[in-house]
C-alpha cells in the first residue's frame, strides 16, 4: 500500500515562500524509497532544516504516523517567518499537531541543545549558484540563493549536521550537479560518514541528487 503523503492541495502557499516543486518532490521520494529502513529506526527526533511550505516536513511525519502511534517529535526551521507561518497551515490541515516552529538561520541558537539528538534530519538548502550577497536574504530569496557553486549555505549546515546527528542518526540532502555533490561527499567522509546517493532526478532545469549520509560507525 502506498504510503500517504502531503496533499498539494493542503500546501498552504505564500507569494513569499517556496513552493513544492521538483526537488521538494525527489527529497519525499527519497524517503518513500527509503521507509522501510527509517520505520524500523523508530526515530524519535526528525528535524527539517529550511522548511518552506510544510510539504517534505508534514510528508515525513504522515510517512511515520501510518505504521505506529506519533512516538516521533518534528522541528522545522526557517529564517523566513512566512515559511514557518506555511508550515503551521500545512502541518495542521493534514491534523500533525507533534512540531515545533523556530525562525532562525539553520540552528542558530539551537544546536547546543540538539547536540547528538536528531534521528533523521532532511535539508532542501538553497543550492542555486548565486553572487554571495544574494544569500540569506529576506523573503522569497532565501529559498534558493545559495552563493558561490550553490554551496555557502549547504558547507555550513554540513558543520552543522556532524555536530546534531545522533550516533545513529542520518541525513537527507538536496544538491544540484553545479553543487559538486562529490566534493561534499568526500567532506562529510572526511568526518566519518558514509553516504548514498537515493534519488538521482535530472530535468530541464537542472540534475538534482539527494544524498543520505549517516556515521559509519552505524548501520545505514
Amino acid at each position: 500500500m502506498p504510503h500517504r503523503i502531503a496533499q498539494i492541495r493542503l500546501v498552504a502557499a505564500h507569494p513569499e515562500v517556496y513552493e513544492p516543486c521538483d526537488d521538494s518532490f525527489a527529497l519525499v521520494d527519497a524517503l518513500l524509497s527509503d521507509s522501510a529502513n527509517i520505520l524500523s529506526r523508530n526515530p524519535t527526533l526528525c528535524l527539517e532544516i529550511g522548511s518552506g511550505s510544510g510539504y517534505v516536513i508534514t510528508s515525513l511525519a504522515l510517512i511515520l504516523q501510518e505504521h505506529r502511534p506519533p512516538a516521533s517529535h518534528f522541528i522545522a526551521t526557517d529564517i523566513n517567518p512566512h515559511a514557518l507561518a506555511a508550515t503551521s497551515q500545512t502541518l495542521a490541515a493534514h491534523g500533525v499537531t507533534s512540531a515545533d516552529l523556530v525562525q532562525t538561520d539553520i540552528l542558530n541558537g539551537m544546536e547546543d541543545r540538539l547536540t547528538g539528538k536528531v534521528d533523521l534530519l532532511v535539508v532542501n538548502p538553497p543550492y542555486v549558484p548565486t553572487p554571495e550577497d544574494e544569500v540569506g536574504v529576506e523573503g522569497l530569496g532565501s529559498a534558493w540563493a545559495g552563493g558561490e557553486n550553490g554551496r555557502s549555505v549547504i558547507d555550513r549546515i554540513l558543520v552543522v549536521a556532524e555536530r546534531v546527528l545522533a550516533a545513529d542518526g542520518w541525513m537527507y540532502l538536496v544538491t544540484l550537479t553545479e553543487n559538486k555533490p562529490g566534493e561534499i561527499c568526500r567532506i562529510m567522509k572526511g568526518k566519518g560518514f558514509g553516504f548514498r546517493i537515493v534519488v538521482q532526478r535530472s530535468t530541464v532545469e537542472e540534475s538534482l541528487h539527494i544524498i543520505k549520509f549517516w556515521r559509519q560507525e552505524a548501520e545505514a
